[in-house]
């Protein structure tokens, strides 16, 4: 019986925390990164690892906003589903959060090919926080997890290659302001999924982009790749050439570690995942997606650990195998001006013993290599198609984007519909060349800073509202000292001036002026607290993000009455959040009340966002007592004397 390929919608009912409020201050520093080299050891890396490594960084996450308003309170939650079916294969896809694949099951067995998380809980792992663990996910942007993790995609039906449904995911990536898609279709009787992507620059200028598809699967599984040799990365922070890891050796590793397998030039890409009996997942693409990794949490208890937190505990670990444009994941690729970049990917069941040339052997008879080469070639011919009935509805940023330059990206339309609340001021900018005032007193909403932008700020009437985001702008393009310059002008006639205070004292703190980054975040926190008008989220976002930075410029000065008088002015829940029961730890401890932090580890907390590679539960241990740390609050990632 033939089975058309179709595709549905559904609703995936999980345990889930729920997201929470973005933070409103502009995040003029990035987040703890510990995926990136030391500059002292680039000399000794091959020469394009070591010139890409260092091309283009990230300066901040402008203009994404950081996300660390979810918590760990866990209730069934409803999320829009797309299913991809054929006869041999069903994909399940969330378009709200990342267009991840959250599932791919073999029909033939039943059988799951990919690590399912059973629930869903933010982590801070994405490069703007907000992050889950489980399936395929898209990378793009820059080192580490997309700042899409938990976003929405446009998502709608598209002819397929072979005349079927394809369904396509389309967003406006910000970080690097490019626009890409991924297409996923299931041929007639097909045991592979396929997914084309393709990232296009339409600056008149080059662009760093990156891209890793990251597929979670289940730790227990031995993974496979044709290579002899791979790049190890720790949390030390150093790339080394080593074996491949054995499978024998991976499970007695003591921390995490990503291995980037060092594939020779002529062979097919692909990387495996099989269990005992040798059933699996296997991934393959066109040779332009060249790297392959793996990454293990190791079998110390803060790998453990973090395995409990992104999931329920007891309900298995996973691994990661991925899937990059570069050879690792701490470089970035130069994208030309005006041009684009696309390659076609497959996921599908794979049986074989353990040697690599048999995998290979079976996957070659399986899915050619020349087929996949075809099939993308295929792909590419339909990649322009405009999408039919629209499934899912993205962000509005890049409509902006599109009537600001009015580009042509055939087959990802983005829609004046899609415009909201937040792109409105910016529209009103680009037509009437000035921000507009806020009809009511509010946090300031999301700063764009691409240089068109910034020349848009700079030549509009100077209204305060206008040079805290050119201030903000101009900080992120590295002229400091204007930015500075442009709120200091600012607070002259701000009817707000918390906003523009906070941004000055993350400037003073910049420069090492301490001291006075203090004095600014208690000006700044007595006009908020002033200013508030309610106890709606936004002013208990605002409250809590800088009521946080507050206490902690204030304690590394050694200001604790200070310090005390902005905790007591944080909302009864804000200080009842895990986060902030760590910080309350740390004060008490500054105040000289040893035993009342104590006591706040002995009462339990979980601090919701501690960062990936984050230490700050041991290390205020440690000034506590010379007790062993516990197992609930144990998240290091590395060797104790690393």
């Amino acid at each position: 019986m033939v089975i058309v390929t179709t595709i549905r919608r559904e609703v995936l009912t999980l345990p889930a925390a729920e997201l929470g409020p973005d933070n409103p201050l502009p995040p003029l520093r990035l987040l703890h990164e510990v995926h990136r080299i030391e500059d002292r050891d680039r000399d000794e890396l091959p020469r394009d690892i070591a010139r890409q490594a260092g091309y283009e960084p990230l300066r901040s996450l402008l203009p994404v906003r950081v996300r660390d308003g979810y918590g760990r309170a866990r209730e069934p939650r409803e999320f829009d589903a797309l299913v991809i079916e054929n006869g041999r294969l069903r994909a399940t896809v969330l378009p709200g959060l990342g267009g991840r694949v959250a599932s791919l099951v073999y029909k033939p067995t039943g059988r799951e090919l990919l690590y399912r998380n059973p629930v869903f809980q933010p982590a801070n792992f994405a490069l703007n926080g907000a992050w889950y663990s489980g399936g395929i996910e898209w990378n793009i942007g820059a080192t580490g997890h997309t700042t899409l993790s938990c976003s929405p995609l446009h998502a709608a039906r598209v002819p397929a290659p072979d005349g079927g449904e394809m369904l396509r995911l389309w967003e406006w990536e910000r970080l690097r302001d490019l626009p890409f898609q991924v297409d996923l279709w299931l041929p007639e009787d097909s045991d592979f999924l396929y997914v084309g992507v393709r990232i296009r620059n339409p600056h008149e200028r080059p662009v760093s982009t990156y891209w890793w598809s990251n597929i979670a699967v289940p730790e227990e599984r031995r993974v496979l790749a044709p290579a002899e040799e791979a790049w190890q990365f720790g949390y030390e922070r150093r790339l080394r050439k080593v074996p491949a890891p054995s499978c024998a050796g991976i499970r007695q590793l003591p921390c995490a570690a990503d291995y980037f397998y060092d594939l020779p030039d002529a062979r097919r890409r692909w990387i495996a995942a099989l269990d005992e009996d040798g059933h699996g997942l296997v991934q393959t693409s066109t040779d332009l997606l060249r790297g392959r990794k793996l990454f293990v949490w190791g079998k110390g208890p803060g790998g453990r650990r973090w395995q409990q937190w992104l999931t329920e505990p007891g309900t298995g670990g996973y691994s990661e195998i991925q899937a990059g444009l570069a050879r690792t994941q701490l470089e970035h690729v130069r994208l030309e001006a005006q041009s684009e970049v696309s390659w076609l990917e497959a996921y599908g069941p794979l049986s074989s013993p353990e040697a690599a040339d048999e995998v290979e052997a079976r996957l070659e008879s399986a899915l050619p290599r020349a087929g996949v080469d075809a099939a993308h070639a295929a792909w590419k011919q339909h990649a322009d198609t405009e999408p039919g009935e629209i499934l899912a509805v993205g962000s509005g940023w890049g409509a902006l984007e599109v009537l600001r330059a009015d580009w042509k990206l055939p087959g990802t339309p983005f829609d004046e519909g899609t415009l909201g609340e937040a792109q409105e001021p910016w529209l009103q900018l680009l037509r009437a060349g000035a921000f507009p005032e806020p009809r009511r007193v509010r946090p300031p909403g999301e700063t764009l800073v691409a240089p068109h932008w910034r020349d848009m700020l700079e030549t509009a009437p100077a209204t305060p509202l206008t040079e805290y985001h050119l201030g903000v702008a101009q900080w992120h393009s590295g002229d400091r000292a204007q930015a500075v310059r442009s709120w200091e002008r600012a607070l002259e006639l701000a009817p707000s001036l918390w906003p523009l205070l906070r941004c000055l004292a993350v400037a003073d703190q910049e420069s090492g002026n301490h001291e006075r980054a203090a004095d600014r975040y208690a000006d700044a926190f007595d006009d908020l607290c002033h200013e508030r008008r309610d106890g709606g989220e936004r002013w208990t976002a605002a409250t809590a993000a800088l009521g946080r930075e507050a206490i902690e410029a204030m304690l590394a000065v050694r200001r604790t009455a200070q310090a005390r008088g902005v905790w007591e002015r944080l909302h009864p829940a804000t200080r009842e959040r895990g986060r902030f029961r760590l910080i309350e730890a740390g004060l008490l401890l500054a105040e000289g009340r040893r035993e009342e932090a104590l006591d706040v580890f002995r009462v339990g907390f979980e601090a919701a966002d501690l960062r990936e590679g984050a230490e700050a539960i041991g290390r205020l241990w440690s000034r506590l007592t010379d007790e062993p740390l516990p197992a609930h609050y144990d998240f290091r990632m590395r060797p104790p004397d690393a």
